[in-house]
């Protein structure tokens, strides 16, 4: 170690009560909120706003969408280049990615009437673009923070539990609108309640960005480098591909939860209560998870909830019409095991960077796990369903014989063995996972 790690290894054994006090965490950790509920209506109930209420052909909705989810995807990197290109400006980044976001989605909610499709498809690409820039800079600051690793775990939990909870709340706020009202009624008071989230989240990322612990510019002694030797290192190889199998793993029931609830289960009215179990105890895991990962180290964590992951698919595989009860508790556990999937690799990466002193590239590296993430989603959903097209599954219709059969497959038992591969690799990976 040389005499200049050694002095930021001692300053970030210093900062630590003072930047990990709750005032610092949520100021920092609130933007995942208003993030996590624009989402779920964007993906949600847009194009079935446009489709309904518009009158929108639905192929030409499911093409425009297809674009802009695979220009989405391959931005991410570019936008995490130009972030770490010009850091020293991450405020000015944060919020142009914030008037992106919030114009979009005021603009896809309010459509122009004449040109519907046209104002779907670039109200989406306002949206999809600021939510990347606002995302990936959101998590390399996380990345930044000058802390000891181990209070990393707590950093990415406090993030990703606002998230959860602002994904909650999404769930919930437009079926509670709509009971009353029309849907372009709803849907505009629901964009009302965004913007000021947004502009709440904004001030406080801002204010804690003044006097934020973050790695300076003077002690980024790496400079950048290409994208093929950025990534061309074992460690980085391991990471990422085992990020990606995990995450296609997760994926797979993410798409058919629905289906299975409503036409496996035969409970589609437990659909919230399942979705509240899920999300709620994913949040609250996060205080778990992060005791868990100092005590016994992020790599054992991370594997760990990857075994529970297993262990609830192999049950869930195993439900049949009228199982509600136990759902629910898999609903629990599966949320614990969520809890884990979205606090733990980003800290782990975070760790890495630190250890790697590659901050430069802070933005890019995070930006890689965005698009893992968007495009294990899409992989999910061009696998899946396709599968069980295969058996002729019809949504709507409760599945029974093959295609029940198929439906539990495709809902958890392959997922069961995606996550148990992954387990299997963390195993075999963890002398080079710990080696950072």
């Amino acid at each position: 170690m040389t005499s200049q790690e050694g002095a930021l290894h001692d300053k970030a054994r210093q900062v630590t009560a003072s930047e990990l006090q709750w005032r610092s965490l949520s100021a920092y950790g609130f933007m995942a909120f208003p993030l996590a509920f624009a989402g779920l209506p964007l993906y949600l109930h847009v194009p079935d706003f446009y489709a309904t209420t518009l009158a929108v052909p639905l192929s030409a909705l499911g093409l425009v969408l297809l674009a802009l989810r695979v220009i989405d995807a391959l931005q991410d990197p570019l936008i995490g280049s130009l972030s770490d290109a010009y850091s020293e400006n991450r405020g000015a980044i944060l919020l142009s990615g914030m008037i992106l976001l919030g114009s979009g989605f005021w603009m896809v909610f309010h459509p122009l009437a004449a040109a519907p499709l046209l104002w779907f498809a670039f109200s989406i690409f306002l949206c999809t673009t600021g939510f990347s820039v606002v995302a990936i800079n959101l998590q390399a600051l996380g990345g930044l923070w000058t802390t000891h690793q181990s209070n990393r775990t707590r950093i990415t939990g406090v993030r990703e539990a606002f998230g959860l909870l602002g994904l909650l709340c999404a769930a919930i706020t437009p079926s509670l609108l709509g009971h009353t009202i029309d849907p372009a009624t709803s849907f505009h008071l629901l964009a009302s309640l965004f913007l000021p989230l947004l502009a709440l989240g904004g001030l406080l990322l801002m204010l804690w960005l003044k006097t934020a612990p973050l790695m300076s510019a003077t002690q980024k002694s790496e400079k950048s480098i290409n994208w093929a030797t950025l990534l061309n290192t074992p460690w980085r190889r391991q990471f990422f591909a085992l990020n990606l199998l995990n995450t296609f793993a997760s994926a797979i029931p993410a798409v058919l939860v629905l289906f299975f609830i409503r036409d496996r289960l035969g409970v589609e009215s437990l659909t919230g209560l399942f979705l509240l179990l899920y999300f709620l105890s994913g949040a609250l895991s996060m205080v778990i998870w992060d005791k868990f990962a100092t005590r016994y180290g992020k790599i054992t964590a991370w594997g760990s909830s990857m075994a529970l992951a297993c262990a609830t698919f192999i049950w869930a595989s195993l439900l049949g019409p009228g199982d509600g009860m136990a759902y629910g508790i898999i609903c629990l556990l599966s949320g614990l095991a969520l809890g884990a999937d979205l606090a733990i690799p980003p800290a782990i990466l975070a760790d890495h960077i630190a250890g790697s002193r590659q901050q430069a590239d802070t933005s890019r590296l995070f930006s890689v796990l965005t698009f893992i993430s968007k495009s294990a989603l899409a992989l999910a959903t061009g696998v899946a369903l396709p599968f069980l097209g295969l058996f002729g599954y019809q949504p709507g219709t409760i599945a029974t014989g093959e295609t029940a059969v198929a439906l539990s497959l495709a809902y958890a038992g392959g997922p069961c063995l995606l996550k148990a591969a992954a387990f299997v690799w963390v195993l075999r990976a963890r002398q080079t996972l710990e080696t950072r």
